[in-house]
């Protein structure tokens, strides 16, 4: 209840500090989203692309794999409900998609800069920010002909629906484990990030249409993620109080840092646009240190996986299956009860904590400016920052 009354007062503390211009707005009326991202917001381009995730992701509100590494919904899904818009169906996927409200080019795996690895290799996605860029440009040229010659009217988006959208983007985070993954220390994985967010800052601006609406996630506690903490190495001294590894945080604070001026800037470079900025960072972290209090049990024992500290293992991911002597048996299955974890499969949040994150972030008590998402689409004056 402590918890809750603090965010309580930070939410009442944000809705004063709004400028007065904001506050007078008119409410946005997003007709459609486009997302791009990773593993966080992904609905499904990588199980198009690369096969489905399995059982039993999906299994508490779908009630059958739906394309997300989650039993349930995301928080691009929570951001579509809000705003009365369908989910979003990826693009890469074929089987009965419906793009009129919108696309989502995340894929799980993604990173914004390219890996100079293959998926089988390293395991992240081919998909990096700047293809997904390019499949939207590719999505907006051939759904408007299409438009044109009156073919599939229902199923891409009016013109005028493109400059009225929410864009949103929930990437980064593999950026981080990336250079990790290449035994570079953490010093040398901050030295890129500049690199990294300079390729976002491009992908944002080479879109300057009068009117764009944009809301970008920062990166959660990578520390914090049972697979950040068995895969790679963590002393004892660099474990914080509330059992997160604080090397791997300080990376994910200092990209954070970075992305929030990479914002304050683009800003100035785009006087048409409302970006906002969304610090998810907090949200996990004050969500995964009270857990208890929140009620959810602890917060780096995965609720799909196969046995180990963190019950989970990078060799037998959720719904793995093995077969002895003609039998198929899953090795890494569902809790009872996944409404009452964090974690989901060691790398991603149950259903539950994405809820909880949605409902932390959707009014505006964590962004900068402090804006709830109904208001987002207006441009705050620069002065005022």
């Amino acid at each position: 209840m402590e918890f809750k009354f603090s965010v309580l007062k930070l939410h009442l503390i944000a809705l004063f500090l709004l400028p007065t211009s904001t506050l007078g707005s008119n409410t946005c009326n997003f007709p459609a989203i486009f997302n791009f991202g990773d593993s966080n917001s992904d609905t499904g381009g990588l199980s198009a692309a690369f096969g489905q995730a399995p059982p039993p992701n999906g299994a508490t509100f779908f009630h059958s794999p739906s394309g997300r590494y989650c039993d349930g919904r995301l928080l691009i899904d929570f951001i579509a409900e809000s705003v009365g818009l369908p989910y979003l169906d990826a693009f890469l996927d074929s089987m009965g998609t419906n793009f009129r409200h919108g696309c989502n080019f995340a894929t799980a795996e993604s990173t914004i800069r390219r890996q100079n690895t293959t998926i089988w290799q390293s395991g992240y996605s081919p998909i990096s920010l700047d293809v997904q860029h390019l499949q939207f440009s590719d999505f907006l040229t051939r759904s408007q002909n299409f438009r044109e010659k009156g073919l599939f009217q229902n199923l891409f988006p009016e013109e005028d629906y493109i400059s009225r959208a929410l864009y949103t983007f929930d990437i980064g985070q593999n950026d981080l484990t990336a250079g990790y993954k290449l035994n570079l220390s953490t010093e040398e994985v901050k030295a890129y990030v500049p690199d990294v967010l300079g390729q976002l800052s491009h992908v944002i601006k080479v879109r300057k249409q009068p009117g764009r609406t944009f809301w970008v996630h920062n990166t959660g506690p990578v520390g914090c993620l049972p697979y950040v903490m068995d895969r790679f190495l963590v002393t004892a001294a660099q474990i914080d109080k509330h059992g997160c590894s604080s090397p791997y945080n300080d990376v994910s604070q200092y990209f954070n840092l970075k992305l929030r001026e990479l914002v304050l800037q683009l800003r100035d470079e785009l006087p048409a646009a409302a970006i906002t900025y969304v610090d998810v960072y907090v949200v996990k972290y004050s969500l995964i240190s009270q857990a208890n209090k929140l009620g959810f049990e602890n917060p780096f024992v995965a609720c799909c996986g196969h046995e180990g500290k963190y019950n989970y293992n990078r060799c037998i991911k959720c719904g793995s299956k093995t077969v002895v002597n003609g039998t198929e048996t899953v090795l890494a299955v569902s809790c009872k009860d996944p409404s009452t974890r964090i974690s989901w499969d060691g790398t991603h949040f149950t259903e539950a904590a994405n809820r909880y994150i949605f409902d932390q972030v959707v009014g505006g008590a964590f962004s900068d400016p402090p804006v709830s998402l109904k208001f987002a689409c207006n441009r705050m004056n620069t002065s005022q920052k």
